[in-house]
């Protein structure tokens, strides 16, 4: 089943919840359009969780995964930190338990960011177990290589 939304899709292969959904609007920056976020667990996505997983992240067990990716206003996508063009690929070597704020124990983490058509990203990945991550880097590929960005209509 491929789900579709702010110019986001994936499919959500068996085992896999996904939700793509606009952010809330934050009262604290005034004129802030609410962005994109996608949401993919390997386990079921409470309704009470935050951008970058609080409220799953203490829920995964060590065969579990959860990715975030996180759009940032458009302008960021000419900034250095979101150079790199197009969604990474990941590898086991790219995780870390140390990449996770906060730490919790048995985690590995890793976050990046990019760009694409127009549009700035933040991909961020938990693996729930570090010491299994070969394995599960593998089961993150049948998500990651069906998600499409559309370009910004403005780019």
């Amino acid at each position: 089943m491929t789900l579709r939304a702010h110019g986001l899709a994936v499919d959500a292969p068996n085992g896999w919840e996904i939700r793509i959904a606009r952010r809330a609007h934050d009262p604290e920056s005034p004129g802030s359009v609410p962005r994109p976020v996608l949401h993919a667990a390997t386990i079921p996505l409470p309704a009470d969780r935050a951008d970058f997983g609080d409220g799953v992240l203490q829920r995964l067990s060590a065969g579990d995964l959860f990715v975030t990716l996180f759009e940032y206003e458009p302008q960021a996508a000419t900034t250095a930190l979101f150079a790199a063009r197009g969604r990474p690929t990941p590898t086991a070597a790219d995780f870390s338990p140390m990449a996770m704020q906060p730490s919790l124990p048995g985690l590995s983490g890793r976050q990046w960011f990019f760009n694409d058509g127009g549009r700035a990203f933040s991909l961020y990945i938990v693996l729930g177990s570090h010491a299994r991550r070969a394995v599960l880097v593998n089961r993150l590929h049948p998500v990651l290589s069906t998600l499409t960005i559309d370009p910004r209509a403005d780019a």
